[in-house]
């Protein structure tokens, strides 16, 4: 098992729901934490807030999409704390639109940030920890990198790709002791996803979880700290679905 404590760690996205659940999951284990998201004003408060509680953490923003903005992420965070042990690709977004109405750059908006900002973090953590001796990579994919969704083309596509290049990674990494899993959250209640935002939309969608309720991002966040901490877990895509995908 991995003990994170002392250990440095990025998480992408980290200003709200599942990142910030799991940047405070990290925290608790005794982790040192960057805090990425291109929410300045959110990263900030989230910064303050958990330095006051103790934690040794600070915020970069970051445009995942940006390759030059998320080697600098990774640089700032060796050139602070030394090294990189815990890589979490978190960040992400959704449109939805039906797909003969998807515009192209809509399309790749979703593709840049979900697919292509995995590709730049690990990318850039691979090459840090191959000079540490190994560490672990998490992705955020999805139930819906899995099954299908109308009106959720780019999302699909891009969280589909999230999966498979996980497990490619997971392949190519493993005799280098660095392990890349991907967790895949069915619908959390979020600012967005909740029964005040969706009204009459809300109950049909606990109702396709078979456990009677939506996710908590916490409960993410925990499956990707046991992906960490597994030291022979890689190359899984951890199902958090309350069931969604056993329908």
């Amino acid at each position: 098992m991995t003990n994170l404590n002392g250990k440095v760690a990025i998480v992408t996205g980290g200003a709200s729901g599942i990142g910030l659940a799991t940047a405070e999951a990290f925290v608790e284990k005794g982790a040192k934490v960057v805090i990425s998201d291109f929410n300045e004003e959110g990263g900030k408060a989230v910064e303050k807030e958990l330095k006051e509680k103790g934690a040794d953490v600070f915020f970069i923003k970051v445009d995942v999409a940006d390759e030059k903005s998320v080697e600098n992420l990774v640089a700032e965070t060796v050139k602070t704390y030394g090294k990189l042990d815990v890589m979490v690709n978190n960040a992400g977004v959704g449109i939805l639109s039906t797909t003969h109405e998807l515009t192209y750059e809509d399309y790749h908006r979703v593709i840049s940030i979900n697919q292509d900002g995995v590709f730049f973090g690990a990318k850039y953590a691979i090459r840090e920890m191959l000079k540490t001796g190994g560490g672990s990579i998490v992705n955020t994919a999805s139930i819906l990198g899995h099954v299908g969704e109308a009106g959720a083309f780019a999302y699909n596509a891009s969280k589909g790709a999230v999966n498979i290049l996980t497990k490619s990674l997971a392949v190519e990494y493993a005799s280098k002791n660095i392990r890349v899993n991907a967790v895949c959250p069915g619908y959390v209640e979020s600012g967005m996803v909740n029964k005040e935002a969706l009204g009459e939309f809300y109950d049909g969608l606990v109702a396709r979880h078979p456990i009677g309720r939506l996710g908590k991002a916490s409960e993410i966040a925990h499956g990707i700290v046991f992906l960490v901490e597994n030291d022979f877990v890689t190359g899984a895509s951890l199902m958090i679905d309350g069931g969604y995908t056993a329908v």
